[in-house]
């Protein structure tokens, strides 16, 4: 496998303009967000108070969705019912940049949604609807024709997501496969069920250790046991190659030159909900822009890396798979997807803002990391979905404290920040304030520290102004740079 920093360059210049064709179950995700606050009377359930609801692509419609962030040009085959989920999910794909909807809608039938109720960035239960039923013989023969009629626009690789919801049954699945063939188009398959004979001639397929276990009938907490599984499936299907997301255990490739593991990146986990769309996406546009697939699985690994250090299912950026990319330290790396320039923050900000979030933002030195600031920072994020800090850079700490300041550099202090589950976007900025940041992330809340008043916090008129809140954090007695600084010197 070629070394991350140098697939980080090539995913930069090969990802942009590839073309993508997705096929499969489409699904809405939503989210009712809120706070809970006591036990209800009639049950032992918690009263969830809400405070926000929202909506986003799930299924095959957020590998999609994925694949667009990376600057993939996407058509997403599927069926939607003739309701309100269906016509929501239509309106929000057709207002992602890069993605090309092509439902089928089928009146009668439901739109598979999922509605997850969720409080303290915890899911607390999730609510389906669905119709998993097969569709009727009309319904089949015109989905079907529909499906595989896709196929003659020219593509780069196709993606037949399959969560059983009937989309991807066995004819469609043989005829996108054998049709694909004969275009020279690769196939990669996100299976379910415990039968994957539909899927015979596809390029890879991606099931994970439970999945590959339930079709094998193996055990799936032994390693050696799914290898093996893997190898005879591969065989059987006449696969190029079998790729098993193993969760912390990282991916396993069986190919043609043997068996490969991918350790998972260290990283945080926060919320699993999309992190294998996600790789199944990377995984995707690495087969789109002719990557091998050893090498497009250690670029899988890092954006499933990326993706569990977040809450739900965001689809990850280009910049940010690239900047995750250009280090190679195991530890870093998933970090520094984390750490951005400003025109990367605004475009994930106006992301994450359009799926509902509330954007918190604070700044400061960050000098020697201690117990105040990790609390500070903490009571910021409770008041936010989203907080970004900017870090002043060693010049501009050196011009608010003087020549011995900073302790420690610009780069260790964002990359110590970008660690801290309650940081979720960490910018430098070598300006005297960070107005400019302000001003260009519009930020919902902004949060100081209680030593302030509001009148000398920098941004708050401006955020009072688009209608966001100021608040000031209250500060953990004693705890300083400044202090501890001097008591290092003192015990020297």
């Amino acid at each position: 496998m070629s070394g991350l920093a140098a697939l980080g360059a090539v995913v930069a210049r090969e990802f942009p303009g590839r073309r993508a064709l997705v096929i499969g179950d489409v699904m809405l995700d939503r989210y009712l967000e809120g706070h809970v606050g006591r036990i209800s009377p009639e049950a032992p359930a918690p009263v969830v108070r809400l405070e926000d609801e929202r909506a986003a692509p799930g299924g095959a419609a957020n590998v999609a969705a994925n694949l667009a962030a990376l600057g993939l040009a996407v058509t997403v085959v599927g069926w939607v019912g003739d309701d309100a989920a269906g016509a929501t999910l239509t309106e929000q794909l057709d207002g992602l940049a890069g993605l090309t909807p092509s439902l089928v809608t089928l009146p009668g039938r439901c739109t598979t949604t999922k509605t997850r109720v969720v409080a303290a960035r915890h899911q607390l239960v999730r609510i389906d609807h669905e119709q998993s039923i097969p569709l009727g013989t009309g319904e089949r023969a015109a989905f079907d024709d529909h499906t595989v009629g896709a196929l003659d626009e020219r593509y780069d690789v196709v993606v037949l997501s399959d969560y059983a919801k009937s989309a991807l049954d066995e004819g469609v699945c043989r005829r996108v496969i054998e049709r694909a063939a004969a275009l020279d188009i690769p196939v990669l398959v996100d299976p379910k069920g415990l039968d994957f004979s539909k899927y015979r001639g596809a390029a890879a397929v991606t099931p994970n250790a439970s999945e590959l276990a339930a079709a094998a009938h193996v055990d799936g907490s032994d390693p050696g046991s799914l290898v093996d599984a893997g190898r005879r499936l591969r065989d059987d299907l006449a696969l190029d190659a079998m790729v098993i997301t193993r969760g912390a255990h990282g991916m396993t490739v069986v190919d043609d030159d043997g068996v490969v593991d991918v350790p998972a990146r260290v990283q945080e986990v926060f919320d699993v909900s999309g992190a294998g769309d996600t790789a199944v996406a990377v995984l995707a546009a690495a087969a789109a822009s002719g990557l091998g697939w050893r090498d497009g699985v250690a670029i899988a690994n890092v954006g499933a890396g990326l993706a569990v250090s977040r809450s739900g299912a965001v689809a990850i950026t280009l910049d940010e798979l690239r900047s995750a990319l250009a280090s190679e330290d195991p530890v870093r790396g998933g970090l520094a997807a984390k750490i951005c320039d400003l025109d990367t923050a605004v475009r994930l900000v106006r992301r994450w803002r359009d799926a509902g979030a509330v954007i918190g933002f604070s700044n400061g030195c960050f000098d020697l990391l201690h117990a105040g600031h990790v609390s500070y920072l903490e009571w910021a994020h409770r008041h936010c979905d989203r907080l970004v800090v900017g870090v002043n850079t060693d010049s501009t700490v050196r011009a608010q404290k003087g020549p011995g300041r900073p302790v420690v550099g610009e780069q260790d202090r964002a990359t110590v920040l970008a660690g801290l589950s309650a940081v979720d976007l960490v910018i430098l900025f070598a300006e005297p304030t960070p107005l400019a940041l302000i001003e260009a992330l519009r930020p919902d809340v902004l949060v100081k520290g209680s030593d302030y008043r509001e009148d000398q916090v920098v941004g708050a008129a401006e955020v009072r102004g688009w209608g966001g809140q100021v608040l000031l954090a209250p500060l953990v007695p004693g705890e300083s740079t400044t202090a501890l600084v001097e008591r290092v010197h003192e015990a020297t």
